[in-house]
Order: structure tokens, then C-alpha cells, then sequence
């Protein structure tokens, strides 16, 4: 069988590694996401870099809401160890079925609405979950979140920002029952944390400019108040 080589040899690690380990594919949630949004796919990623940034170093974590799990090992690069949770056993088993080898994360079906999760973690994450919960469950939500926290634990959220919706598809004004302006997510995380900071994004980029004019919002509460 002949080899398959590149014209220039930099690129020749490519083949190799496509040979050896093999190639990879895109989970339930992200596939859609390439072909019908490939923008919206870049996004996403944005967010995740975020979060492992704001979370380098952390030794347990936990994210709620994780779909398929395929930007998991943006945060991974990052922090020790990560379990990451869904509500959907499909997205789980998504999630399980693409886990790379490299990445080993644990995944687990658990609706944080029920109660808390069995183990305790140092930092958790929630991106583009909230504002799909009823504002009635929300604290709920969030209280059985704090359960599984240590008192040294950060919790980042985020979701589209209340303005953004005017710009919004039916389809995800459907979905999204809950969003909110900057201040108000700032005072639900405060009810939680002793410290809460803010965030703006746009795209890609994270930024701490005017939030009536950010699409999408994160709030990170640190300092846990119980």
C-alpha cells in the first residue's frame, strides 16, 4: 500500500495521527450545530476557553448541562478531573460514545431540579442552561448546585442576555423561558456567593463593556455564602 505523504512534511503529522489514533467526529449536538450554524459552533468553544481559564488549576469539577460533551476537553486541558452532567441519558450516551481516550471525563444523567449530585467539587460550570428553567425552580436549581460545592468553590453561569432576545429565532425563544439582564443574573448568583463578577460576551469575545448591549452573559460567584 503506498504511503500517503504531504507536499510539505509540516503537515505530514496529520496523516499520521489520522493512521494511528483515527480521526475525529462531532457528538449528537454538535454535528447539527457545524452544519446549520457553523458560527454559533465557534461561540460556543469561546465560552468554554472562558470557563477553563477562569478554572485552571481546579482539582474537582462539575459541569450541569453538557449536551454532548464535545467542548469538554477545552476545559480538560485545564483542570485535574471533571465529571460533567445532563438531564437527557441520550446526551449522555453521546457524550460516552465520543469520549476521547485522551479526555477522560465521567458522565452522568442527573437533573440538578431533583436534587444534588453524590460527591463534592471545587468548581462548577452551566452554560446556556438557565434560562431554560422556569424562574419559579430556579433557586432550586441553583441550591442543589451548592450542595456539591467546598466553601472554596467558584460556579460560572451563563446564558443570552435578556436584550439579546429581540434578535432571537422562534425557535429558541421557544426554549428560552428564563433569560435575563446582566444585573439580574448578577443578583441571582449573589444570593449564592460573597463575590460575583460579571461578564459580557459578543461572538467570541469576553469582554466587561456595556451588558444591554452583550448578546450572551456569565456570571462567576465566588467566596459560597453557606
Amino acid at each position: 500500500m503506498t504511503k500517503r505523504t504531504t507536499k510539505d512534511p509540516v503537515n505530514q503529522p496529520n496523516i499520521e495521527f489520522a493512521e494511528l489514533r483515527g480521526a475525529v467526529s462531532l457528538g449528537l449536538l454538535k454535528s447539527r450545530e457545524w452544519i446549520e450554524d457553523p458560527r454559533r459552533f465557534v461561540f460556543s468553544q469561546a465560552r468554554y476557553k472562558f470557563v477553563s481559564k477562569m478554572l485552571s488549576g481546579r482539582q474537582n469539577v462539575i459541569e450541569i448541562g453538557c449536551g454532548d460533551g464535545f467542548n469538554v476537553p477545552i476545559v480538560m486541558q485545564e483542570v485535574k478531573a471533571l465529571t460533567i452532567t445532563d438531564f437527557d441519558e441520550e446526551f449522555i450516551k453521546d457524550a460516552i460514545a465520543h469520549r476521547p481516550p485522551e479526555y477522560p471525563y465521567v458522565a452522568k444523567v442527573h437533573n440538578f431540579l431533583d436534587g444534588p449530585i453524590d460527591g463534592m467539587f471545587d468548581a462548577a460550570y452551566s452554560l446556556d442552561v438557565l434560562e431554560h428553567i422556569e424562574a419559579s425552580a430556579e433557586r432550586r436549581f441553583l441550591g442543589n448546585i451548592m450542595k456539591c460545592l467546598s466553601r472554596e468553590a467558584v460556579l460560572i453561569v451563563g446564558m443570552p442576555s435578556l436584550e439579546s432576545q429581540a434578535y432571537a429565532s422562534p425557535g429558541s425563544k421557544a426554549g428560552h423561558i428564563n433569560c435575563k439582564t446582566g444585573p439580574d443574573l448578577k443578583s441571582l448568583i449573589g444570593e449564592f456567593f460573597h463575590s460575583v463578577f460579571l461578564f459580557s460576551v459578543n461572538d467570541e469575545v469576553v469582554h466587561t463593556g456595556f451588558h444591554k448591549m452583550a448578546h450572551y452573559i456569565i456570571a462567576m460567584g465566588a467566596h459560597p455564602k453557606s
